[in-house]
């Protein structure tokens, strides 16, 4: 039996990509799922699919940047299933912009994603696994929190801001037996590139996208770090195309 069997596990970002591979491959692996984003559509017909291959899964329409929203979807698995287990923070968005440009809206929306998102999940969830004195809290963050490039300054603030809140998250919880994951991808194939307005940059970062690896790459590793014993925590991985260099 794997470590992931009947573990309760909440997604936000769940109607695509990271998050929607993320779900199939846990719910596979015996899981009972959360999903969150904000197309019902979307998330009702992967909870469609997961059922259809005998998972289990339920969903809730949720905008991150809503901390009552968040909080609502904590109670939601809590009230149907006892518990969260597993909280991943996946939603995020990359209107990549050079700053002169001042595309204040943008970066005010990647702050409330990226950043606000992250921690209105977090602060969902810590309290019942600190009364539980477990759980594990998975964030994404991406090879953009280590590094930073032309028409990335904001993008990049916010996912180094990730590692930050990721990591002192470790060290205060922990003693209460509270694992955390930070997984920093780098050009996996997604909707993440659809959020540039620019034309001639999203042009630019659709080609250096060629590269992409799945998304399943990236639901692996998340599945890898869950099923390890509840004494080990695997705190970071950086997850890249081998073929790129950034």
């Amino acid at each position: 039996m794997s470590n992931i069997q009947d573990k309760v596990v909440v997604i936000t970002g769940a109607s695509s990509g990271i998050g929607e591979a993320t779900a199939k491959e846990l719910a596979a692996k015996g899981a009972k799922l959360v999903l969150a984003a904000r197309r019902e559509n979307r998330l009702h017909k992967i909870q469609s699919e997961i059922e259809s291959k005998g998972g289990t899964a339920i969903y809730k329409v949720t905008d991150v940047t809503s901390q009552e929203q968040v909080k609502a979807l904590a109670a939601f698995a809590i009230t149907t299933y006892g518990k969260i287990d597993v909280m991943i923070n996946n939603a995020g968005l990359m209107p990549l912009s050079p700053l002169y440009e001042r595309k204040i809206k943008e970066w005010d929306t990647m702050i409330d994603v990226n950043i606000k998102g992250v921690l209105y999940g977090i602060a969902a969830v810590l309290p019942s696994m600190r009364e539980r004195k477990e759980g594990h809290i998975i964030n994404i963050s991406s090879v953009a929190g280590h590094l930073i490039g032309p028409a990335g300054s904001v993008y990049s603030a916010t996912k180094f801001a990730v590692r930050a809140i990721t990591e002192g998250l470790r060290k205060e919880e922990c003693i209460n037996n509270i694992r955390t994951t930070i997984i920093s991808p780098g050009a996996v194939a997604s909707e993440l590139p659809e959020t540039i307005s620019g034309l001639e940059l999203k042009t630019a970062i659709d080609e250096f996208y060629m590269i992409a690896i799945d998304a399943d790459s990236i639901a692996r590793a998340i599945a890898y770090a869950i099923e390890q014993p509840s004494d080990v925590a695997i705190n970071e991985m950086i997850i890249r195309p081998t073929r790129q260099e950034l």
